[in-house]
């Protein structure tokens, strides 16, 4: 029987490293638009938190040292220390309309804040940092929470420090300062923070697994899937078909670690060692980076769908 060409697209052709646009990729690289998108994000977000940052400075050199005095009409005495004369009686307090202007202002950051944060996520979702490198990667990931800190912690410590302000006043601000803060940190931290490294590794098994990038799901999940036929996207809603790329502009954080059954589901092959390579996935997923990801090992060599050769040793 002559053997199929590389054009062939019917089922049981394996295509092999020969077919260019076959090849796995050396490492995941975010689309030219998703590039694009989370630059914008990320300016936007850098505008956002400018502006808020800016409000605190507001607050701090201007708004927190309005003052009225009271009692000015008392006798004037004068201090024996200083030899300086003043009116007996008189006390400066905090503004009535300036202690709302401040709630107003704290709200304010707070939602600058948190709509920066949000947008530097989405960025991060669709052009992440390695995990390899510690600093930026934490950095970059975190960069909301520490935004959120900086722009809300010096306003706080000073509005408790400010001696013109009555003690309903400063319990008040006080405390919508410190909650405020402690939501803008927490929507500011990104718990599960995406990698090049997940990436890389996700893409790479389903082109092993499948023989090419080419992915499915559905609007309303959150992983993308390796078929259109298994339970997990019938929900009725549109079955979106793309590569993972395209799967991770719309959101989709990962493959599933259901991939095993999905094939049985589907009628395609299953690697002997898919429990390992889920359990490999499952570990790079949650953050690790020296964990290699298993070749998928087939009973029948002919049922692999792309046959991908080891570098050698010294490449690179």
């Amino acid at each position: 029987m002559a053997e199929s060409s590389d054009e062939t697209t019917g089922a049981g052709v394996r295509p092999t490293t020969g077919a260019a646009d076959r090849e796995p990729p050396a490492g995941w690289k975010p689309s030219a638009e998703a590039k694009a998108t989370a630059t914008r994000f990320r300016w936007i977000a850098a505008v956002l938190w400018a502006v808020a940052i800016a409000g605190e400075a507001f607050g701090i050199f201007w708004l927190l040292r309005q003052r009225v005095v009271v009692g000015e009409d008392g006798a004037l005495v004068r201090d024996p220390e200083t030899g300086l004369l003043e009116t007996q009686g008189a006390t400066a307090q905090f503004p009535q309309w300036a202690f709302v202007t401040l709630l107003v202002l704290l709200v304010v950051i707070a939602a600058l804040s948190i709509t920066g944060s949000l947008l530097w996520k989405k960025a991060n979702r669709l052009d992440p940092a390695r995990r390899a490198d510690k600093a930026r990667f934490f950095v970059q990931n975190q960069l909301g929470a520490i935004i959120a800190v900086v722009a809300f912690l010096p306003l706080v410590v000073l509005i408790f420090l400010n001696k013109d302000m009555d003690k309903g006043q400063k319990t008040t601000a006080g405390i919508v300062g410190v909650v405020l803060a402690a939501i803008a940190v927490f929507i500011g931290i990104d718990f599960d923070p995406p990698s090049i490294e997940q990436y890389t590794a996700d893409q790479s098994t389903v082109i092993q697994l499948l023989g090419k990038d080419e992915v499915v799901w559905v609007d309303g999940g959150k992983v993308y899937h390796v078929c259109d036929e298994v339970p997990a996207i019938q929900t009725g809603s549109e079955i979106r078909t793309g590569t993972t790329n395209q799967a991770i502009e719309a959101g989709k954080i990962r493959l599933t670690l259901q991939f095993p059954s999905e094939l049985r589901t589907c009628g395609l092959p299953v690697p002997e060692n898919a429990d390992e390579i889920t359990e490999a996935l499952r570990a790079i997923q949650a953050g690790a980076v020296d964990t290699p990801l298993p070749a998928p090992v087939w009973a029948d060599p002919d049922e692999a769908p792309i046959v991908v050769e080891d570098a050698p040793e010294n490449a690179g």
